[in-house]
């Protein structure tokens, strides 16, 4: 994409989903462009950093898109149902990253560059798409691990239990977390408003009755949004999601067969590619600190004892800034519209 100067609207900019995007946008393609961040009324007058650019937030309200070329959602799934239809009626293209579109009629679930990988498989926009819905990061994870390795190596099954952290499920979260170890380590009682269980120092698939982390509903948004992006390319892994007690990073081990054999030297380089880098054995291995900050999927292959098609996949993403590369590249893919016309 052109480094064409475009207005670029972002609601919930103060949301840790907003920050990220933010910094992200600032190196790509669409840096030089006008700034606009949105938020809630609490948020509004906070001082906020974009590209190069420090700006103010902005109220939320119908009338804030106005000449805005393109809307990222980032904060509260509300907040995207209640606005998104004046973003699109200002000629706006619209891209969700909290999920709240994703039963939309005619709103496609995308990860531009698994598309890309698998020959544009899944339901491409086009001028008459109202908005998109970035993926959830660990669906992109895992496709874009297994499509990677597809490329050489047909894939027959595969099998996942993920790992997130706190940061997916926004600011509240991290802060209870934290609070939890606080308290744990001082022998108080534990805070539950967001989780109504213990998080800290705990993996668990399953939180209280009164959750306001539904794991339950992520994992089967992981597999739709899966389907989604693979179509019929790919066989949806089998999956468990479990929360683990950190703050940022979602890890996967993943289980996948291939249809004829490999030696894991070939697996590896199969799965080195724009988007992942396979760490080998004089390395650290994956982990949620070694992938703060950075852009790329990171995994480590161990092949299954006495199987030459059955293979360990250890992966791990910083899914915060996964997410927001991910929102750019649909907000690129909407881009390439917009000369020919608004994305409508």
């Amino acid at each position: 994409m052109t480094t064409n100067i475009y207005k670029v609207a972002i609601v919930g900019a103060s949301t840790l989903a907003g920050k990220e995007l933010s910094e992200t946008l600032g190196e790509s393609a669409f840096a030089a462009s006008d700034f606009v961040l949105l938020d809630a009324d609490d948020a509004v007058g906070k001082l906020e950093s974009v590209a190069d650019d420090v700006t103010f937030v902005r109220k939320l309200e119908a009338a804030s898109f106005e000449g805005a070329d393109f809307v990222f959602f980032a904060g509260d799934p509300e907040e995207a149902r209640t606005h998104w239809k004046s973003a699109q009626q200002a000629g706006a293209s619209v891209v969700d990253m909290t999920f709240a579109l994703e039963a939309t009629p005619n709103v496609p679930v995308r990860a531009p560059w698994v598309a890309e990988l698998l020959g544009n498989a899944g339901s491409q926009p086009d001028l008459k798409t109202p908005a998109v819905v970035a993926a959830h990061p660990a669906a992109v994870l895992l496709a874009t691990v297994l499509a990677q390795l597809n490329v050489r190596h047909k894939v027959k099954s595969a099998s996942a239990t993920v790992l997130e952290p706190a940061s997916q499920y926004g600011r509240a979260a991290m802060d209870e977390l934290h609070q939890q170890t606080v308290a744990l380590l001082s022998f108080q009682p534990l805070p539950k408003d967001v989780y109504d269980a213990q998080a800290a120092f705990n993996i668990t698939p399953a939180m209280g009755a009164e959750t306001k982390v539904k794991l339950a509903e992520t994992e089967q948004r992981i597999r739709r949004h899966f389907r989604a992006l693979a179509g019929n390319a790919l066989p949806v892994p089998a999956l468990q999601l479990a929360h683990a007690a950190s703050f940022h990073g979602t890890i996967a081990s993943v289980l996948v067969e291939l249809e004829t054999a490999a030696t894991e030297e070939q697996v590896s380089v199969a799965l080195d590619g724009e988007h992942v880098d396979v760490l080998l054995d004089e390395s650290d291995p994956p982990s949620n600190l070694s992938v703060a900050g950075q852009q790329n999927i990171q995994v480590r292959v161990r092949v299954e004892p006495d199987s030459s098609t059955r293979y360990w996949l250890w992966i791990a993403a910083d899914n915060l800034k996964l997410a927001a590369l991910n929102a750019i590249a649909c907000g690129a893919e909407l881009a390439r519209l917009r000369p020919q016309g608004k994305v409508q």
